[in-house]
């Protein structure tokens, strides 16, 4: 049902290039503020040791997944190696839905949790509390985990909610995000009133890395929530994959002022020492591309580096201010955790939901050989107290997990508690 994998051909030569490579970066690039003083010797003596049968690989399948087994042994978030070829990226980022494994009468499933609106799944009429029983033919059973190739066709067993099982034939496309892991971006945002005077932002994604279109479509809907008489607001971030500085967006409409939200900092400063005070401030997205074009030749040529600070834009009072709830589970990743934490940390919304994933650094892709990339982190994110979320998470204010059966009943318990604290506020 997919398509053929295209062949790569990669020499010992080309081999041992991209190992070297990779500890080179690693030594020279690596972050992980979970454990800020990490000791590289040991891991660079398993790549020292491993080394020789990773050159001497039987094919490009060996070869990658041993690859893949070490950098998997930093520890960190934001971390792969990969090849930009078409090839198998987890079901978040091809067909934009969230799997959890549960328990069954029938031993362990996969349920869809977060189904993306516009992704792959959705469009295949997939729906939360659905089972994926089958990918090609072949059963997928807890903990091996859902794949699916970019660009490619599969064949889905789902047992719907009603307990019939059903062929869904899905299709991902091959579009991929710019300066990220392979990964079909999902629709960035929907919004709609809920009831009354609630409004809602579903936010899955802060697409590009400074974020400018996203910023303006997140104003056309506030704007048009507003319009509708919207007074108290709900943020659904489940499922949400992170992204890049769109968010400082969204949590400039939290607050009226100006607020430190919080700072990023790189392995040099880190291990150099630095004042938070001192580094520099971004404090509002770029309104034209003009703005945007200034912005990135700063940083191309007098700031290189990653360490700054990111402040909300003052966007003024709001008419929910005070009356806000944030939605976040256990997919709720990156730039999406930084929101939670920040609403969090300065009381502007409730949380409502699980504890997102801990997963809060700053990635960066580097080129490697023969179409291979590394992803790993590069700088660390604080908040404005200097508190960590990597490896930590944010818990919600109200712990409420969406349990199987209700899902599968067609409910939303989260949401549910959402609305009904929003409406006390």
């Amino acid at each position: 049902m997919t398509a053929a994998r295209p062949p790569v051909s990669t020499t010992p030569k080309d081999r041992l290039y991209i190992v070297n490579r990779i500890k080179h970066l690693i030594r020279s690039r690596h972050i992980n503020v979970s454990n800020p003083s990490q000791d590289y010797r040991p891991w660079l003596d398993l790549v020292d040791e491993r080394s020789d049968a990773l050159v001497r690989s039987a094919n490009e399948r060996e070869f990658e997944r041993g690859v893949k087994e070490v950098v998997n042994g930093l520890g960190s978030s934001h971390t792969s190696f990969f090849h930009l070829r078409n090839h198998e990226v987890p079901a978040p980022f091809s067909i934009n839905a969230t799997l959890r494994a549960v328990d069954t009468g029938d031993g362990k499933r996969w349920m869809f949790l977060d189904v993306i609106e516009g992704g792959g799944a959705s469009r295949a009429g997939i729906k939360s509390g659905e089972f994926l029983l089958a990918i090609d033919s072949s059963s997928f059973i807890p903990p091996r985990t859902a794949a699916f190739r970019i660009g490619g066709k599969h064949q889905l067993d789902v047992e719907g909610r009603e307990g019939r099982i059903r062929q869904i034939r899905i299709e991902i496309p091959d579009t991929r995000a710019k300066h990220r892991p392979p990964m079909v971006e999902p629709r960035s945002m929907s919004h709609r009133m809920i009831t009354g005077d609630i409004g809602l932002i579903k936010v899955s994604t802060f697409p590009g890395a400074i974020g400018l279109e996203f910023a303006r479509n997140l104003d056309l809907a506030v704007e048009d929530l507003k319009r509708r008489g919207m007074e108290r607001f709900i943020i659904d971030l489940r499922g949400n994959v992170g992204g890049g500085l769109g968010s400082l967006r969204l949590m400039s409409y939290l607050c009226p002022n100006k607020l430190e939200i919080g700072y990023s900092v790189t392995r040099r400063r880190l291990r150099n020492g630095y004042r938070k005070e001192d580094l520099i401030r971004i404090e509002r997205i770029p309104r034209n591309k003009p703005e945007l074009l200034i912005m990135a030749l700063r940083f191309a040529l007098l700031d290189r580096d990653r360490s700054l600070v990111l402040v909300t834009e003052g966007l003024g009072g709001q008419p929910y201010h005070g009356r806000v709830v944030l939605i976040v589970n256990e997919y709720t990743h990156s730039a999406a955790e930084m929101v939670a934490s920040f609403a969090k940390e300065h009381h502007l919304a409730t949380i409502v939901g699980m504890k997102t994933a801990g997963e809060v650094l700053g990635g960066a892709n580097f080129t490697l050989r023969n179409g291979y990339r590394l992803r790993i982190p590069t700088a660390g994110w604080f908040t404005w107290q200097g508190e960590t979320i990597e490896g930590k998470g944010v818990e919600p204010d109200l712990r409420i997990d969406n349990p199987a059966a209700l899902l599968a009943a067609g409910r939303d318990p989260q949401l549910d508690q959402a609305i009904a604290v929003v409406q006390n506020l």
